[in-house]
């Protein structure tokens, strides 16, 4: 399964949105420089690296901001452990606004 797809399927089951989307931004950094194995080295934008999530969910009502990022974070930590390497996180409570 992708790292995507496991994202998806975390946050769908856990979260039950009204909106998801996943967007997998890892082509834009292409050209740009990290550490691998201790080695600088250049991205080269393939793979699953950088993404994306929005996701507006009622299980975020009541929560701030910063408590709707931290239980993304604590659902999508095996993939931030298996090589996700950035995660974008816009998150809303049903009727709050949003910029996307």
């Amino acid at each position: 399964m992708s790292i995507q797809s496991s994202m998806e399927s975390k946050l769908n089951a856990a979260l039950t949105p009204e909106r998801l989307e996943i967007i997998n931004e890892s082509r834009l950094h292409a050209g740009h420089h990290h550490l691998d194995g201790g080695e600088e080295a250049v991205f080269d934008g393939t793979g699953e690296t950088h993404f994306r999530v929005r996701i507006v969910s009622a299980a975020f009502a009541g929560m701030s901001r910063v408590e709707q990022h931290r239980r993304v974070n604590e659902l999508l930590t095996p993939e931030l452990k298996a090589g996700l390497h950035a995660l974008a996180i816009e998150t809303a409570a049903p009727g709050e606004q949003t910029r996307w």
